[in-house]
């Protein structure tokens, strides 16, 4: 599959084209300095969480049903903790993660620790395991997320960034 995710003004479009030619598209509004689809990318493949997000539209769903998805299985925010639906458990991992470099991100940076320390509880309140991040990991996908975040910065509405999954 082919993820594209363009620059817009206060949101960016989100296109994919699977594998069998079909194509899945959004957009998602504007959450930080870096589009929130593209740090589950990096999380995702860097983990290999392949039954996340991007690896469920890979397999056919739409990128707004897929929050639905979550809330009907389980999702644990504040008002609906609950143990989660099996399918869904890589994509609560992906999400908590995610949410940790993004915060790494709007901070200015933070060692695997200081990512370690917020994952493990927002992941025990999802009611789901958190993945182990070895150093290099952590080291490649906050690389990326930070060389995310210079090129976005810096690009122009209309700029196209693009990635292969898995």
């Amino acid at each position: 599959m082919i993820i594209r995710i363009t620059k817009g003004s206060g949101e960016d479009h989100v296109a994919a084209l699977r594998a069998d030619g079909t194509r899945a598209e959004t957009r998602f509004p504007w959450k930080g300095p870096v589009p929130h689809d593209a740090v589950h990318v990096i999380v995702e493949r860097e983990l290999g969480l392949l039954g996340a997000f991007w690896g469920m539209v890979a397999g056919g769903r739409h990128p707004e049903e897929i929050q639905a998805l979550a809330k009907a299985g389980g999702h644990a925010s504040a008002s609906r903790a609950a143990v989660p639906d099996a399918g869904i458990v890589e994509l609560l991992q992906a999400e908590r993660l995610v949410e940790c470099y993004e915060a790494l991100l709007w901070g200015g940076g933070g060692t695997l620790a200081d990512v370690m320390a917020m994952a493990e509880p927002s992941c025990t309140a999802s009611h789901v395991a958190c993945p182990p991040i070895s150093e290099l990991q952590h080291a490649a996908m906050a690389g990326a997320v930070f060389a995310l975040a210079d090129d976005w910065r810096a690009a122009p509405r209309g700029h196209v960034r693009e990635w292969a999954w898995p």
